[in-house]
């Protein structure tokens, strides 16, 4: 009766619990997962899922946990806190490391940890984890202090941590929980590396028939684009696009994915598709026919090793028996453990099964201390195995085994742990030379013929180089003699792989034709970039032991020996003669042999030699050394070579070699490789220099320059001079050897050449940095190498050395130079190139002369270690005192062309730091001692034979006053000064040093006459410029007598304007008014503009030629409350008369001001018609304007452009002649008209239209039917109906219609929507309502207004009518009937913004007052009535929106008249809507709310008919502020009594029937019942959203959030809104939609919903800031988050902790508000080509 009792209890009592446990498996698992797969739909397949999850839960998982005794949750509770966190990081999110704590810059927190730490008050390091990594919180050896946060602090600080975690868990559940892992791991284990795709393990086969169902299986590969697989999968399983986007998608994700499910048949067809159409450009895509059985399986190991994971956290204990069970050895003896066999087929697996089991790995055997030291021996064993399998492999490093390395390495005990016992140096760096097998006869790597299959190897390779930096990036503290032996066997390896590299990718100097193709050198380069870390590390491991040091320079001079072996062989022996010194070397020219730039044995020598001095071994233990077998010859002879090759490159020698050379020479000198290239080569020099005769090193290095000759004989030079050899060239070589000389006696700021610190070095790199201009300090960690750690030591001495300057809302922070620390300034600081050295020359003279200073003396370059003591010496050699003189008399010649000032530059130079060293010898030395250092009396003693010249001392004196070097006089005098010092310091019987102001007198006054004479030459200067002065002066008198009738005739004129101007200014200074009979206006002024295209000046009339103004129409939601309602698609259906007041989509029109001939533009646009019509032929591209929407730059600032803007004159004075109807009379006569009209229209519709259409007909005594007499030209004519087209197009998204009746109303929306957004901004922003605004945004707001009110011209007179028609029907009393069909049609009070009625109805009234001729002298009534009517409505619009929540304080006293009123309105307004309104009391609370919300109204009112009608407004609008001044200047100004109420108490009679039809309109109910949208006023602009402080509360956030598309995957760029906070999935084909018929991302098509075509985003894992506009255009812009040092950090690559700069913020949000996003874009497109070439609409 077994079989009857649950799984758990059949378990328990059966005899073999496996073969029970997968009889189980075998039944259930086929049954639960093979339910088939494919195309469902996206629901469907989510139900079945859920099915499948809790069919899972219950029958395969749930009896694997009942099997385990109950009290696991105990078992958790019991352990107290972890002393690991082990938290495993998610993709994207947030990691912190200490900079100044943390053991390398693997050891990481998570968030969490970080803030419980003390770490969050360090310096530290933020990045995103690219996933897999864990919390390193806990471990000991991972930080120098503050290993644990708070939440992770064991209890117990004393209790034993060997402590075995099993001994603490019950026997019952020690014994089942061993029973089940084992299974459950072997289960698994068997599954994942199974190989048969027709046969299952033994013991899983279904007790029933199997089913013949097969699934088609995808898997992942890294070298076949999405693109390649999209098609090819809809081409084998015949489905849509968006099936194989998804299928593709999951393959990428999980690493497989079935394709098709059915026969066996079925499923090879597919295959063999896949594989035909894969397989022509390269390997085909690996798919598979698996039996469904066999995939279920798969599926649920997967399943169970994550169950696994879930289990053991409930105890350290449970994780211990895991661990255990995993690395017990199995029947086959070596690597037989279930952990060996899951690692060694890892690259046969698919990316899903290998995250899965490495998740399980670090939650297991990572969190165990004993048991993550077994497993680094297994893995340590087996590493050449799995490396050898990872460059097989095609997929990512981060989804193979081999990552695990920084997780075992990285602890610094186990890297050495498996050194000694593993040998794990030997076998990382043999595993890597192995690697690389394509070498020439030498042996050395070669490069040249790489195919694309070897260069992917080779990048994989290079992670081998990084394995090998974990396991060097801590230096041993105490050195056991094991440690000892494998450090140098591996060392010795190590300088196997160097061998390799030495002499690598040689170079020929290309005589007589260019090379052909240029060679291979990025992949040395590369090797070196990587290995320069490496060789750094080795150097400083060998400097914390003697023993170790001494062995490994023993091991690298022999190496190098070996390099060298052959060397002088065959090579001519030469001696060279010079001063009376001779030398024998060989003759080599580096102009005509080979040379190799990489010389990595000799450069590790050079640091070694300079260990040895540092670390004083040298010193001590001379006799273990072999210091006297070293040939000083040979070790500078490569060295030099390669500088040498560095000074003929910069010489243009060899500029027939092509690119490929300047970039080696620019990378060796460059900041991440000259640490181990360039600066090691001058470290051999001197090295070499300092044990050898200095006169001999300077022969041979003049005999390698190939400038020997130049100085062994006085006619030679000549003799050159006149051969065919480039004499520019042999002078740049002559600089560039005196600078090598100048650098190898100089640079003392390495410690162990010079008696320096590391600080110290770092110190001088950074000052003379900032010698050539402020940098910010992004710039100067650039500059600065970084060490193992990614740190250059600059934050240890940067506020030491300089000032910071902090940032203003655009730009960085900078660092200046403290004064003090410039006179350290050296203008041949080795670590300069050319155009630094020249940018630093400048900017340091400059400063001098601000300062008043004198030419500097070079400083003191600092002592030297005994070991380089001698190198002094080359400064007073025979042969230097030979070149020096031998330039110095070629200097005396003003014009011979055989010298230059920089070379006499360098000569001074070396002539000066001579002298300083000798002072500074004397000023060090006792009475008693003598100064071996005797240059100033060298220099006295003339040139020998065969060169005739006199002394040093005597040239310089020659040379002092020579005319044509007055640029060195100051340096000359000042050498001429130090000797004369020196001398009287020599001949001082005390021992006292003396200071440099002795003997100054004959200096003195030649330094006196000089100055006279530059007095004399200023005084004679400024007489000069005087009397030229006075010439003209009476030049221009002269002028002005002759031509006195013109000037007076222009002095009458301007008095005659100026006059003009008083009396046209007096009647405004009356009153100020814009609207209505007392209106003022401006007719009279001329507007004069000039054509920025032709230069024409034009006065603009309407009658005369067509002037615009180049304009930007776009759509916005800027001030939209209500995102989700767009306009409707097609567009046809939108009727776009009555705005509603939530804004949700408006028409903004933006200009840069800058005018044109409308004949001037419409021939500028034709050419750039033509021009991209030609371009797109070529290029086929995108640009960053679309020419055939309209779009183009403007010819001046190029600022984007679609349409132009018509020029029209200012509006007419009104009429003050005539009298203006009331208001009554006004009502009466328009409803008759508006009846008339509609009558008439109705009759023409039916087809009863009078003969002609000009006949006039008659009703009711109003005329219809007189067409307005049009008062443009036909150019502004067309112009306006260009503009009017451009508005509909864009407005609508819909193709050019004149004959559409809603052109004009786009039209009046555009610039009603433009002045709305204007007054939204000035308030915010507390500006003055006039006079704030820029130019160009006035010149748009005046001509935009002037355009629409003139508009209705160009349209059909009757399409304007029945808009007004329809807008009275609304707004108007109707004292007439009219159809009820008209009033159905109305929208409802609430649904309507009122300003765009406003504007509607005055826009459209002008076509309704050309009925009669009488009317169109009323029109200014016309409108103040309009006016008066509307803000009625607005108020009326107010209060039904009030809420009583919004103000909550009463005031005291009696109400005032605005208050009584106010009760008044509102009680009607409840008695017409049946109370449903709340009941209000109080009448100062309405009275106040009404105010705030009628104030935008008038504001924008008041912009509306200032512009409209050019009335200048009073003197309290143009200042800032919302008093109660400017309140009744607002009214005043719009002919409003300040209390608005009276419009509606005054004309109560009148108002009362159609406030009574507002409120019994249905709409209004259904909209306060809550069935519609509801807007409340005042409306609060829109901002952007608000952003946390601290970036990695973004970062983690962003951690956090999931494709909403992927079945819960972690999103690759998650991607903000800034306009609306919605996190999208960008730049992923899962998340791709449609939009007008094309395939988009996430982000673009969130901007057609947001932001009408224009989005604000922040791709939070690169922190960078996007704007799009459209589906082609974007741009980057800089981010809101800045560093302590002010600067952005896009792609986190700093680390620097990021804060928001609310100022950068606010800024990105004004862009917005002012709609510039477009034109930002526009601009960064035209700046950056690059960037349009993106694809834009898959973001």
């Amino acid at each position: 009766m077994t079989s009857d009792l649950p799984p758990p209890q059949r378990w328990l009592a059966c005899a073999d619990l496996q073969q029970e446990v997968y009889c189980h498996l075998a039944e259930y698992v086929p049954r639960i997962l093979c339910q088939g797969g494919g195309m469902a739909e996206h629901r469907e397949e989510q139900r079945e899922e859920q099915r499948e999850e809790l069919a899972l839960q219950l029958l395969l998982l749930a009896p694997l946990e009942w099997f385990l005794p109950a009290g696991l949750a105990l078992l958790q509770q019991g352990g107290g806190a972890a002393a690991l966190c082990g938290h495993v990081f998610k993709v994207g999110e947030p990691t912190y490391s200490c900079r100044e704590c943390a053991a390398d810059p693997t050891c990481v927190l998570c968030m969490q940890c970080f803030l419980a730490s003390a770490h969050r008050h360090h310096r530290y390091r933020m990045t995103t984890s690219g996933g897999g990594g864990f919390c390193d919180c806990g471990d000991a050896e991972a930080w120098k202090t503050g290993p644990s946060c708070q939440n992770h602090t064991p209890a117990d600080q004393n209790r034993e941590t060997e402590e075995d975690p099993v001994s603490l868990l019950p026997p019952a559940v020690e014994e089942r929980s061993c029973s089940i892992f084992s299974i459950i791991l072997q289960y698994a284990v068997d599954l994942l590396t199974w190989e048969q795709e027709d046969q299952l393990p033994a013991g899983l086969e279904p007790p029933r028939q199997r089913s013949d169902s097969y699934y088609c299986m995808l898997f992942n590969d890294e070298v076949h684009t999405y693109e390649q697989v999209i098609y090819t999968l809809q081409k084998a399983v015949n489905c849509s696009q968006k099936e194989a986007v998804s299928f593709a998608t999951t393959v990428d994700r999980d690493g497989r994915k079935s394709v098709r499910f059915g026969d066996h048949q079925f499923c090879e067809q597919a295959k063999a598709v896949i594989v035909r159409s894969t397989s022509r450009q390269s390997k085909p895509l690996r798919v598979q026919v698996m039996h469904s059985a066999l995939v279920a399986h798969q599926c649920f190991a997967l399943k169970a090793l994550g169950w696994l994971g879930q289990i053991i956290q409930y105890s350290d204990g449970l994780r211990r028996i895991l661990c255990q069970v995993g690395l017990r050895p199995g029947p086959e003896g070596e690597n037989s453990s279930l952990v060996d066999r899951l690692m060694l087929n890892d690259s046969k697996m698919w990316k899903g099964a290998r995250n899965v089991y490495h998740q399980l790995l670090m939650n297991s055997l990572l969190m165990d201390r004993k048991f993550k030291k077994l497993f680094a021996i297994r893995f340590a064993k087996n590493y050449r195995r799995l490396q050898t399998d990872f460059m097989e492999d095609d997929h990512d490093r981060l989804v193979s085994v081999t990552a695990l390395s920084v997780q075992l390495f990285t602890v610094p005990t186990l890297a050495r742990m498996l050194m000694v016992e593993e040998n794990l140096m030997m076998t990382i760096i043999r595993t890597f030379v192995d690697q690389l097998r394509h070498r020439d006869a030498q042996g050395r790597f070669q490069f040249d013929r790489y195919t694309a299959q070897q260069a992917f190897k080779f990048g994989r390779v290079q992670s081998l180089i990084g394995d090998l930096k974990y396991v060097l990036i801590s230096p041993p503290p105490q050195w056991s003699q094991q440690l000892r032996t494998k450090f140098l066997d591996g060392f010795e390896t190590f300088l196997d792989l160097l061998r390799c590299m030495q002499g690598m990718d040689p170079v020929v100097r290309q005589v007589g034709q260019h090379i052909e193709m240029e060679p291979e050198w990025e992949a040395a380069f590369t090797l070196q970039m990587k290995l320069t870390h490496i060789i750094t590390m080795m150097q400083e491991w060998c400097s914390t032991d003697e023993h170790v040091l001494i062995e490994a320079y023993k091991k690298c001079l022999s190496a190098l020996s070996q390099c060298q072996g052959g060397l002088p062989d065959g090579e001519q022996p030469i001696s060279l003669s010079l001063a009376g010194h001779t030398v024998d070397t060989f003759r080599y020219q580096v102009s005509q042999e080979k040379v190799s730039i990489h010389l990595p044995v000799c450069r590790l020598l050079a640091g070694l030699h300079v260990l040895l001095s540092k670390t004083e071994v040298a010193s001590r233990l001379p006799e273990q050394l072999p210091l006297g077998e070293l040939s000083p010859h040979l070790l500078i002879e490569l060295p030099l070579r390669c500088l040498v090759l560095c000074a003929q490159v910069h010489a243009g020698m060899w500029r027939r070699n092509g690119f490929s050379l300047i970039n080696q020479i620019y990378y060796y000198h460059n900041v991440k490789c000259r640490v181990e290239m360039f600066d090691k080569d001058l470290a051999m020099l001197q090295v070499g220099a300092s044990m050898m005769d200095p006169n001999h090193f300077l022969m041979i290095v003049l005999s390698r320059f190939e400038l020997f000759h130049t100085f062994s004989a006085a006619d030679l030079r000549r003799r050159y001079r006149e051969a065919n050899k480039d004499l520019a060239q042999q002078n740049t070589l002559i600089e560039e050897m005196l600078h090598l000389i100048i650098m190898v006696v100089g640079e003392r700021y390495v410690p162990g050449v010079g008696q320096v610190e590391l600080l110290d070095e770092v110190r001088r790199e950074i000052l003379h940095q900032l010698c050539i201009r402020p940098m910010a300090h992004s710039e100067l960690v650039k500059a600065l190498p970084e060490n193992g750690n990614k740190e250059t030591g600059l934050e240890r001495v940067i506020d030491s050395v300089a000032s910071f300057r902090k940032p203003g809302v655009t730009g960085r922070g900078l660092y200046e130079l403290r004064p003090e620390w410039s006179k350290r300034f050296d203008l041949y600081f080795h670590h300069y190139s050319r155009a630094d050295q020249s940018k630093a020359e400048e900017a340091q003279r400059n400063l001098r002369r601000q300062n008043g200073e004198d030419t500097d003396s070079p400083g003191h370059h600092g002592n030297l270690c005994c070991l380089f003591g001698s190198l002094v010496n080359l400064l007073q050699c025979d042969a230097l005192l030979a070149l020096e003189g031998a330039v110095l008399q070629w200097a005396v010649e003003p014009s011979g062309g055989g010298w230059t000032e920089s070379m006499l530059q360098r000569v001074l130079h070396l002539v000066a730091m001579a002298l300083l060293e000798e002072q500074q010898q004397l000023e060090s030395s006792g009475a008693d001692e003598d100064v071996s250092f005797t240059f100033s009396t060298r220099i006295t003693r003339p040139g020998e034979a065969p060169s005739t010249s006199g002394s040093v001392l005597a040239l310089l004196e020659s040379l002092q006053n020579a005319p044509h070097l007055e640029v060195h006089k100051d340096m000359i005098t000042w050498i001429l000064k130090m000797v004369g010092n020196i001398k009287t310091t020599r001949e001082r019987t005390s021992g006292s040093s003396v200071s440099v102001s002795h003997g100054r007198r004959p200096e003195e006054s030649v330094r006196d006459k000089d100055k006279a004479e530059r007095k004399r030459k200023a005084e004679m200067a400024r007489l000069r410029r005087e009397k030229v002065m006075a010439q003209m002066s009476e030049m221009q008198k002269h002028f002005i007598n002759e031509n006195k009738e013109l000037f007076q005739q222009s002095m009458e004129d301007l008095e005659a304007a100026a006059t003009a101007t008083e009396h046209s200014l007096e009647p405004t200074c009356v009153a100020h008014i814009c609207v209505g009979p007392m209106r003022v206006g401006g007719a009279e002024r001329r507007q004069l503009v000039t054509c920025i295209l032709c230069q024409e000046e034009q006065e603009v009339r309407g009658h005369g030629r067509a002037m615009v103004l180049a304009a930007f129409i776009q759509r916005s939601t800027v001030l939209s409350k209500n995102r989700s309602r767009g306009i409707p698609d097609p567009a046809e259906r939108l009727d776009p008369l009555f705005m509603h007041p939530d804004l949700s989509v408006g028409v903004h029109t933006a200009s840069c001001g800058h005018i044109m001939h409308a004949t001037c533009w419409q021939r500028y646009f034709e050419a750039v018609q033509q021009k991209e019509q030609r371009r797109q032929q070529r290029l086929r591209g995108h640009t960053s304007y679309d020419v055939e929407n309209g779009e183009f730059l403007c010819p001046l600032c190029e600022c984007l452009s679609n349409t132009v803007i018509p020029l029209l004159p200012h509006a007419c004075s009104p009429d003050r002649s005539v009298e203006h109807p009331c208001l009554e009379t006004w009502l009466k006569r328009t409803n008759q008209q508006a009846a008339a009209l509609g009558f008439t229209h109705r009759k023409q519709s039916h087809g009863q239209s009078p003969a002609g259409g000009g006949a006039i007909s008659w009703c009711s005594g109003v005329q219809v039917g007189v067409c307005c007499r049009n008062s443009f030209s036909s150019g502004v004519g067309e112009m306006i109906n260009t503009f009017s087209m451009s508005a509909y197009k864009v407005g609508l998204k819909v193709n050019p219609n004149e004959q559409d009746p809603r052109v004009p109303v786009l039209s009046w929306s555009t610039c009603a929507y433009t002045l709305q957004s204007t007054e939204r901004l000035l308030m915010d922003e507390k500006k003055p309502l006039f006079g704030s605004l820029p130019c160009r945004q006035d010149d748009c707001l005046s001509s935009l207004t002037r355009f629409s009110s003139a508009c209705w011209t160009a349209a059909p007179i009757r399409t304007v009518q029945n808009h007004f028609i329809r807008l009275w029907f609304l707004s108007g009393p109707v004292l007439v009937p009219i159809p009820d069909s008209q009033l159905e049609d109305a929208p409802c009070i609430l649904d309507v913004d009122m300003f765009h009625l406003l504007v509607y109805s005055v826009l459209s009234y002008s076509s309704l007052h050309s009925l009669d001729q009488s009317g169109r002298r009323s029109v200014d009534s016309a409108h103040l009535h309009l006016l008066h009517l509307v803000t009625v409505a607005h108020l009326v619009q107010v209060l039904l929106t009030f809420t009583t929540g919004e103000l909550s304080m009463d005031q005291d006293g009696e109400e005032s008249e605005e208050e009584q009123l106010t009760c008044q309105l509102y009680g009607r307004l409840r008695d017409h809507l049946g109370r449903c309104l709340p009941d209000i009391s109080c009448g100062w609370r309405l009275w106040r709310c009404v105010r705030a919300s009628v104030l935008p109204f008038l504001r924008t009112a008041a912009l509306f008919f200032h512009y409209m009608n050019s009335a200048s407004p009073p003197a309290d609008l143009l200042a800032a502020g919302t008093g109660p001044g400017q309140w009744e200047a607002l009214c005043s100004y719009l002919s409003l009594p300040s209390n608005l109420l009276l419009l509606y108490q005054n004309q109560r009679t009148l108002l009362e029937p159609l406030i009574h039809r507002w409120c019994c309109h249905p709409g209004v109910g259904q909209v306060l019942h809550g069935g519609g949208v509801l807007v409340r006023f005042p409306r609060e602009s829109n901002r952007l959203i608000d952003l946390p402080e601290d970036y990695s509360i973004l970062i983690n956030q962003a951690s956090s959030f999931t494709c909403p598309r992927s079945g819960g995957d972690k999103s690759r760029a998650p991607t903000l809104c800034l306009v609306c906070g919605c996190m999208l999935c960008s730049q992923s084909y899962c998340c791709q939609t449609e939009v007008e018929g094309e395939d988009v991302g996430a982000c673009t098509a969130h901007t057609f919903t947001c932001g009408a075509g224009i989005g604000l985003f922040l791709r939070v894992r690169e922190s960078q800031v996007l704007f799009v506009a459209g589906k082609t255009k974007g741009c980057f812009y800089p981010p809101p988050y800045l560093d302590d040092y002010g600067e952005t950090d896009p792609g986190l690559k700093r680390g620097n902790p990021l804060h928001l700069c609310s100022e950068r913020y606010q800024k990105i949000e004004r862009l917005w508000r002012q709609h510039g996003i477009a034109e930002v874009i526009g601009h960064a497109q035209e700046a950056n080509q690059t960037l349009v070439a993106i694809d834009w609409q898959h973001l």
